[in-house]
């Protein structure tokens, strides 16, 4: 009889670790659930929580509509939040537990493109297709193997922010000398301003200089004393608001006036805290979104967004809705709630209407849509003006 009891409980435990390895229906148990769960990976504390908890705020709005219309395929949507604490490695852990325990059939963020790409092997692992609405490196959704299956993003790349912005630079800002300052710990840093001076140089502009800081540095005075006695027309400085807005501010004390020129990563309310209003003059950054649009649907986003928050939406408040929208949709579209089935649905999308613009999904995995170049006057979104697509 012991020796019954041991082999049925190897049996039991065996039996239990096949069906936490496995993805689709084995997993997500939607069927018998009266609720059909999305997962939520993101950086609610630690480095970048700024940006995990704005689009955490986007996607609650957004599924708190879809579930007050009556939900999805019958169902209601239930949110499973996790805290990634901006941590790769707990990234992974956290992500293991959504995908084989908790019974999700997608996985919405982390934010940063690193924090994500830690997500993407357990997505490939357990079969459950996994969105994020701001990680924008090149190699996010295709890698040396080609098109990652489960992996989807709802941004665009850095080589099209940083070739935006290089193309802003000489025709909206006659711009022919720049410099480049960037934090050399950083792919999103390191692939923006790779792909601003490629397209700079082919518009037949010059980089005169090119000088590196670090993350969590505070004093940049000897980087910007050195680029000082150079000739420029603006200075492009890719990476996170932490740093750029001390950046700017030093600058700006120095009395170098040039415009300067950033990406996705200054969009935080704590620019203006780390600059102050006085120094954000000049400054233009690509981004996903502007609330300066007057579209009807981003006029009705921002309207629900303050009713429920108090306060104004940022472009990963936008990025974060669009997501819990664009997720439903897909659910809509695959007849059931089944990661395989969700999975061809995005990539099969269509003509999607975000707030963040209109777009298709195409072969890579990435969307197709326009840009937003926004301008800073005394730290306030002066101008925003939608780039090529």
């Amino acid at each position: 009889m012991k020796k019954f009891m041991r082999v049925a409980l190897v049996f039991t435990l065996v039996l239990s670790m096949a069906l936490a390895g496995c993805g689709g229906d084995a997993n997500n148990g939607s069927a018998e659930s009266d609720t059909i769960k999305i997962g939520l990976n993101y950086e609610l504390s630690g480095g970048v929580a700024t940006y995990g908890q704005s689009s955490v705020d986007g996607i609650k709005l957004a599924i708190e509509e879809i579930n007050a219309a009556g939900g999805v395929l019958g169902k209601q949507v239930e949110l499973v939040e996790v805290d990634n604490k901006s941590d790769a490695a707990e990234v992974v852990s956290v992500a293991t537990k959504l995908m084989s325990q908790d019974g999700v059939v997608a996985v919405i963020g982390p934010a940063t493109s690193g924090n994500f790409k830690a997500e993407e092997p357990i997505a490939t692992q357990y079969g459950i297709p996994v969105l994020s609405g701001s990680a924008t490196a090149d190699d996010v959704t295709v890698g040396k193997d080609g098109v990652k299956d489960y992996v989807f993003r709802l941004c665009f790349s850095d080589s099209f922010q940083g070739t935006a912005m290089a193309t802003y630079a000489k025709d909206k800002l006659a711009a022919t000398k720049a410099v480049i300052v960037k934090d050399s710990s950083s792919d999103y840093a390191a692939g923006l301003a790779e792909n601003f001076r490629a397209t700079f140089e082919k518009n037949g502009g010059e980089i005169v200089a090119e000088e590196a800081y670090a993350q969590n540095d505070k004093d940049f005075n000897a980087i910007l004393t050195k680029i000082k006695k150079e000739s420029y027309d603006v200075i492009f400085l890719p990476g996170y608001y932490q740093e750029a807005g001390l950046i700017i501010k030093q600058a700006r004390d120095l009395g170098i006036t040039a415009p300067v020129l950033g990406a996705d990563g200054f969009d935080s309310p704590k620019l203006t805290d780390l600059a102050g209003t006085a120094a954000l003059n000049d400054v233009y950054y690509s981004n996903h979104y502007s609330s300066l649009d007057e579209d009807p649907a981003v006029t009705a986003f921002i309207e629900a967004f303050k009713a429920k928050f108090d306060r104004d939406p940022d472009a990963f408040n936008a990025l974060g809705y669009d997501c819990g929208k664009f997720i439903v949709d897909a659910i809509t579209r695959a007849g059931e709630a089944n990661p395989e089935k969700i999975k061809e649905a995005l990539a099969a999308t269509e003509d999607f209407a975000g707030v963040t613009g209109s777009f298709s999904m195409d072969e890579n995995h990435n969307p197709v849509k326009s840009i937003v170049v926004i301008k800073l006057t005394d730290g306030v979104q002066s101008s925003s003006e939608k780039v090529g697509l």
